[in-house]
């Protein structure tokens, strides 16, 4: 994609993704992972890289990371049909490892284009290394998750990557705990939208009563 090239769509974008080879993963991928969801989502998921299932399904967060997705997002009233789900690179890593940094800055103007093109009210950032993409600078996971991070006005809120804690079992209370703090936040928002549309209600005034003598 060229500077400056800007998608009119989703599905142009998932276009753009499936002939992508701007760095090696191009190649060595079974099939691109460009994201799913609603294109009018109020939130986004982001997590790091496809791993072997999401490789050969071409959807992301289809294995066991994916059921414990949408465990947590059961426990806080939605479904994966309420939220855009993708990944900083779109393509599988050989054997699951690390996004390189060049890997990363190659797939970043599509995941800019999603941000813009969905328009998130709150985008859920899963574990390190989307961390480091969307939000450079700012403290580690281990610091930061579980809290609300506003950027150009969208609520950013880091939590631990659903694989890590399959992996390190005690990670699975945090996120537990930061999936609330996800729901307490949606809470707040939803709040706010009730109030603004009540006041900008306009007030009907009650019809004046006929009396015997009006």
């Amino acid at each position: 994609m060229g500077p400056g090239l800007d998608f009119v769509d989703l599905p142009s974008l998932s276009a753009a993704v499936h002939q992508c080879r701007k760095c090696p993963l191009g190649h060595s991928r079974t099939r691109a992972v460009p994201g799913v969801g609603p294109s009018d989502a109020r939130i986004m998921i982001v997590g790091e890289a496809p791993g072997q299932n999401e490789d050969l399904q071409g959807e992301p967060f289809v294995g066991a990371a994916g059921k414990l997705l949408d465990q947590l997002l059961r426990g806080i009233g939605l479904s994966r049909g309420d939220v855009f789900i993708t990944n900083i690179l779109k393509c599988r890593p050989p054997a699951n490892r690390d996004p390189q940094p060049a890997e990363a800055e190659a797939c970043s103007p599509y995941l800019e284009q999603q941000l813009r093109l969905i328009k998130p009210e709150v985008v859920l950032v899963l574990g390190r290394h989307a961390l480091a993409r969307l939000l450079p600078g700012y403290e580690s996971i281990s610091r930061l998750h579980g809290k609300v991070v506003v950027k150009d006005g969208v609520s950013y809120i880091p939590v631990y990557h659903p694989a890590a804690a399959l992996y390190n079992s005690f990670l699975m209370g945090p996120l537990e705990q930061d999936f609330k703090a996800v729901k307490t936040h949606l809470d707040r928002v939803e709040e706010r939208r009730q109030v603004a549309a009540a006041l900008a209600t306009p007030v009907t005034k009650p019809e004046e009563q006929l009396t015997l003598f009006g």
